[in-house]
């Protein structure tokens, strides 16, 4: 990384980073500094074109580059094999919750296309809401009844010997539980599982023996919004509905090297950069351990606290969104005003459950957490 060459920019971001705060939004996320100085050195001209990424042809030699490089470091931290193809579109993962049936329901055929979900909170639910446009969908297992505060135990699934796949939401952001694992059902007698990865990927390795299709959003651990990345095993490319939007069809998009249309370009810039920064962290083992420690840090401190508290079930709690809440909820307004007055901003939890909700991606720091910790334990004496 270059210094900046003009002293106004060098003194404006010598303020911007005196200005930062511990950013604990689910997303779009927090990003590693290193990687926005990198963006902010750039954004003129990207290794002396003369031009930003922003004002690229998708077409250009410059930006082809780009792409590839981006693409082989993410094979590289995940150790994606190479019978996957790893695709880039848009539409986040809502979009991919239409996407991934019409790529997929009709793998088994088209007379009786069929799916089966796991409903473990907000976004498994709407995920099999919108799949029941496109062919039959079986709920194999579902923990709404206890209000989504644990999985369900694999021994209880239904699952169908007829469904094209099994869809997993591997962590859901808003009530904070995560699959510790990949659960073996079957995978090596042909059973396809589809793992809607957004908030966690990249946060720790992955089991390509248990997932064919893993799919995700951008904005959580791997840049802003606007591109979303499908890795899927090449041959479940090719049964696209055929009113499935040219767009959108895994085939052509493969077919294309993912410029079956102009693709988001800056963000893939971004998540490039992302993914150099990971590398230097030491890759996806590295990171996971830093998670690991910074998620058991801010669980032992809510155990061990009458003040406040997690409700979700200690096997499956997320190492990336921990929801919590105040014992008097009444508090809620000071905690967040006081919380922002200290640096530490977009704690409140989301509509659907209420509380708290600090998520605490690859970008953010041991010290992040710290502080944060530091601020409930002060919070906790001066209301008591």
């Amino acid at each position: 990384m270059n210094d900046p060459q003009n002293p106004a920019l060098a003194g404006m971001m010598h303020r911007a980073l005196a200005e930062r705060v511990y950013n604990f939004s689910p997303g779009p996320a927090a990003l590693p500094t290193e990687v926005l100085q990198q963006a902010a050195e750039e954004m003129l001209s990207w290794r002396g074109t003369g031009v930003s990424v922003m004002e690229m042809s998708h077409r250009s030699r410059e930006f082809e580059g780009i792409q590839a490089e981006a693409l082989a470091d993410l094979r590289e931290l995940l150790h994606i094999p190479k019978n996957f193809r790893i695709l880039l579109l848009q539409g986040g993962a809502i979009g991919e919750n239409g996407i991934v049936p019409l790529n997929l329901m009709r793998l088994r055929g088209a007379e009786n296309p069929k799916a089966d979900f796991v409903v473990t909170g907000t976004w498994s639910v709407k995920t099999e809401q919108e799949a029941r446009r496109y062919g039959t969908v079986n709920i194999a297992a579902s923990s709404a009844d206890e209000k989504f505060v644990r999985i369900p135990d694999v021994a209880g699934w239904k699952l169908s010997d007829d469904a094209a796949y099994v869809h997993l939401c591997t962590n859901e952001t808003i009530v904070g539980v995560e699959f510790q694992d990949i659960p073996d059902i079957g995978q090596g007698q042909g059973r396809v599982v589809v793992a809607d990865a957004s908030s966690h990927i990249l946060s720790r390795p992955i089991d390509w023996s248990r997932v064919q299709v893993v799919y995700g959003g951008a904005q959580k651990n791997i840049g802003p919004a606007g591109v979303t990345i499908v890795i899927v095993r090449e041959d479940l490319i090719g049964h696209a509905h055929p009113l499935c939007p040219s767009a959108f069809n895994w085939r052509l998009v493969a077919e294309h090297d993912s410029m079956y249309n102009t693709p988001p370009t800056y963000a893939i810039y971004i998540a490039g950069l992302v993914f150099k920064w990971l590398k230097r962290q030491g890759g996806v083992a590295a990171i996971e351990q830093r998670n690991i420690a910074k998620a058991s840090a801010l669980y032992d401190f809510l155990d061990q606290s009458a003040f406040y508290r997690n409700e979700i079930d200690p096997s499956c709690r997320s190492r990336m969104n921990v929801p919590f809440f105040l014992a008097d909820e009444s508090r809620n307004e000071a905690f967040l005003t006081q919380a922002r007055a200290n640096g530490l901003i977009q704690l409140k939890g989301h509509k659907a459950v209420g509380g708290m909700r600090a998520s605490i991606y690859n970008a953010m720091s041991m010290d992040g957490v710290s502080a944060l910790i530091d601020f409930m334990r002060e919070f906790e004496r001066t209301a008591g």
